[in-house]
């Protein structure tokens, strides 16, 4: 394989299973002391992804909360959070949502070869626009973030781009936080969607290696290593 960033994934769920419920409103499950832990390793990180649903849905920030830990980013010579990426297949992103905001952060938006041309004129000077080549897949997109000096990116979300990053073999650490809550909600998305495992000749995923449990207020936080 090309060489990649390493990838963590991070995800909050409820204790059976759920990224979110299926209304209309986002179901916060991270409480404050979660969210600082994941502040920290946003702050770790050289680029965030997340899919366009979840900016669509979300309407994310995606920035380091801490001014100490901005203050430490910046004494480092590096931007205040880290770089934001996501990937369009429609290119349907809204140049006023918050992701796009002039905070002084990098956006990299990788589209599709049809609507490339057009979200680039949309965006303007919000974000860099990359045309992704003809069948060109995740794989693809984390082997240009090397390129591009990346070398650890967070994936938050959402739940398909989870899926696919753990489907196709392409994360090497999963922070799981698990919150004391049940959803029970079938039409809610849950962090593995039904078929989005590879075929069955590529046989069934490995075990995970659990390398820490500790605990962020209410949470669980389970970290676990993925692959050899």
């Amino acid at each position: 394989m090309a060489r990649r960033p390493y990838v963590l994934l991070s995800a909050a769920m409820s204790a059976d299973g759920y990224l979110d419920d299926a209304s209309a409103q986002r179901l916060v499950l991270s409480g404050p002391d979660d969210l600082d832990r994941v502040d920290e390793e946003r702050a770790r990180c050289d680029a965030i992804m997340v899919g366009a649903q979840t900016i669509r849905s979300d309407n994310p920030r995606l920035l380091v909360r801490s001014p100490r830990r901005i203050r430490r980013r910046e004494g480092f010579g590096l931007p205040s959070s880290p770089a934001k990426v996501t990937i369009s297949a429609s290119g349907a992103l809204d140049p006023a949502g918050l992701f796009f905001a002039s905070d002084g952060v990098p956006k990299l938006v990788y589209a599709a070869p049809g609507v490339s041309a057009s979200l680039a004129d949309r965006l303007g000077s919000r974000a860099e626009v990359i045309a992704m080549p003809a069948q060109a897949d995740l794989a693809w997109v984390l082997s240009d973030l090397a390129e591009r000096g990346v070398g650890r990116l967070m994936i938050e979300g959402g739940a398909s781009l989870l899926s696919q990053a753990l489907a196709e073999d392409l994360a090497d650490e999963l922070q799981l936080a698990v919150a004391p809550v049940f959803v029970a909600d079938s039409a809610a998305p849950r962090l593995l969607a039904a078929g989005s495992w590879p075929a069955a000749d590529r046989g069934r995923p490995g075990r995970m290696k659990l390398a820490s449990t500790t605990q962020a207020g209410d949470m669980a936080v389970l970290r676990y290593l993925l692959g050899d």
